[in-house]
């Protein structure tokens, strides 16, 4: 008897514990697919950044030149041969330099505050000093000089200047137009008699630099370029399988090769096709156990080589992110994992040592602004 009268209770308590239930699945659930937060830059790390190319944009030695020579009529001094981008140690550090400068003084303009920047860039950056430029790379020894990556960053540059609703950065991208054609058509040439693509863990990769010439062919409307980029990324990539994180980093890597080509690839591929290729290339992504993805440690900043790895944790990061924004279940685990590596170097990002300093501050800034 007493059980009966109790039973209508149960009822009631099971539906109660039933509603309790639910309402813990739904707060789980909405924190497992809650967004985790970004990195902001701030003003006075975007300060130390601006910093280091506004110097070293007219720094002429030391210089790595990089070219060939033809007879000894080719020996010149850097700001001779190349009298936009002498400074900053090579060619390619002395682009992305005016790409880093461009990029912030669109977000923070009072960064020069007096004007002196944008003067610099003025007298750098006018029609006498491309065609100088541009002798230099159609000389017959030097055709492929800066290929792929300074390549892709010139083309970057470029985008970000065609970008920016500023009288000045218009002239400048209508100054820098012609070896920014004369680079997309030697593209598109070069890549088709790339047979196989180049893996490494530096500047001859191929997967970041078509990265970052897909984005100026996407942005700018190169229709030629991003057909090329897209047609022979799924050529070179489409059966890749089972990258192995293992085997990196190299001691002296400032890109991971596995991470490139999945940053690439996410962008060429369809999103269902993307999801699927990427479970076959780097299933690790979609597990929660990511101990093959620790930041790289730097045991020397004044070795021009193993400074290289603060890089990598810039690359990583810009990859890790740009991955996620086309696979949006990953992001509770690789938006965490981006900002692990950004921070783990970018307390480093300082004057201390020109072979560090000359460049690095590029990569974090490319990875921060891949936050969406």
């Amino acid at each position: 008897m007493c059980f009966r009268r109790l039973f209508p209770y149960f009822g009631v308590l099971l539906i109660l514990l039933i509603g309790i239930a639910c309402q813990s699945h739904d707060k789980n659930k909405a924190s497992a697919t809650k967004t985790p937060e970004r990195l902001t830059l701030s003003k006075e790390k975007a300060a130390t950044i601006f910093a280091l190319p506004t110097h070293c944009l007219t720094v002429e030695y030391p210089n790595k030149m990089g070219e060939v020579l033809g007879s000894a009529a080719d020996l010149k001094e850097p700001k001779v041969s190349r009298p936009i981008f002498y400074g900053c140690f090579d060619w390619h550090s002395s682009v992305h330099g005016y790409w880093s400068i461009v990029r912030l003084l669109k977000t923070y303009p009072d960064l020069d505050e007096n004007g002196a920047v944008r003067a610099s860039l003025k007298k750098h950056i006018n029609k006498e000093n491309l065609a100088v430029e541009m002798a230099f790379f159609n000389d017959k020894n030097n055709l492929s000089f800066e290929r792929t990556y300074g390549w892709a960053w010139f083309l970057k540059l470029q985008q970000e200047l065609k970008s920016w609703n500023d009288p000045d950065a218009k002239a400048w991208a209508n100054v820098l137009q012609p070896l920014a054609d004369l680079l997309s058509e030697r593209t598109q040439a070069y890549l088709t008699k790339l047979v196989y693509p180049i893996r490494s863990g530096k500047h001859d990769n191929t997967a970041f630099s078509l990265t970052l010439m897909y984005e100026y062919a996407e942005a700018v409307g190169d229709a030629d370029l991003l057909n090329a980029i897209k047609t022979n990324s799924i050529r070179l990539y489409e059966t890749d399988k089972n990258c192995d994180l293992a085997y990196e980093p190299s001691g002296s890597d400032f890109l991971s090769p596995c991470l490139e080509e999945a940053y690439l690839m996410s962008k060429v591929m369809a999103k269902d096709d993307y999801k699927n290729w990427l479970l076959n290339f780097m299933p690790i992504l979609f597990e929660q156990d990511m101990e093959l993805l620790k930041p790289a440690i730097v045991s020397d900043r004044t070795d021009g080589q193993l400074v290289h790895l603060d890089g990598l944790n810039f690359s990583r990061a810009n990859c890790l992110y740009g991955i996620g924004q086309a696979i949006p279940e990953l992001q509770a685990t690789l938006i965490p994992l981006a900002n692990q590596h950004i921070e783990f170097s970018l307390k480093n990002i300082a004057d201390d040592d020109y072979m560090g300093s000359h460049w690095l501050g590029t990569f974090a800034l490319l990875a921060l602004s891949n936050q969406h």
